[in-house]
């Protein structure tokens, strides 16, 4: 079984390597805007592009989580539309989580982080170097838990080298 799905994911590497180098090409319409195909039409003059590949595996979440300087509270980002994103709001309130929330729609910090994070619907919490897509009061407290014991050992260990 592993074979065929070595075999399976090597074919799938080959095929994507082989449609990934397209040719590009700009082309300008009657009205002067400017067009960037992979097929441009037979009767235009184009130009081709040049296309430099930008791509990464994954998204590191500490560092943004740094660059808020929020380090310590759970960040969420957030929509005023959302119920769940409400429930969480309220959990986090009574019980005396500091957490510090994005709006995704209107503020200009949660439009970029989601993008960053790749988000797909909301809420998306950042607890320590941990993400968590949705809520729910029993995955939260495991993570957010753990988290808190993480960062304690830490504090711990660097008053132990002080």
């Amino acid at each position: 079984m592993k074979k065929i799905i070595l075999f399976v994911a090597v074919i799938a590497s080959v095929f994507y390597a082989q449609t990934s180098s397209a040719e590009i090409y700009k082309w300008i319409d009657e009205q002067g805007n400017a067009h960037y195909t992979d097929n441009p039409p037979d009767n235009k003059k184009v130009e081709e592009v040049d296309v430099k590949i930008n791509t990464y595996s994954a998204v590191t979440v500490t560092p943004l989580v740094e660059r808020l300087g929020k380090k310590g509270k759970v960040v969420m980002y957030t929509a005023t539309w959302c119920g769940i994103c409400k429930k969480a709001e309220r959990y986090f309130r009574k019980n005396k989580i500091a957490y510090v929330a994005y709006d995704v729609e209107k503020s200009r910090i949660g439009k970029v982080d989601f993008k960053l994070l790749k988000g797909r619907s909301v809420p998306v919490l950042i607890i320590g170097d941990k993400r968590m897509n949705g809520f729910t009061v029993s995955r939260f407290e495991r993570v957010y838990k753990a988290q808190m014991k993480k960062q304690e050992q830490a504090l711990a260990e660097k008053e132990a080298d002080i």
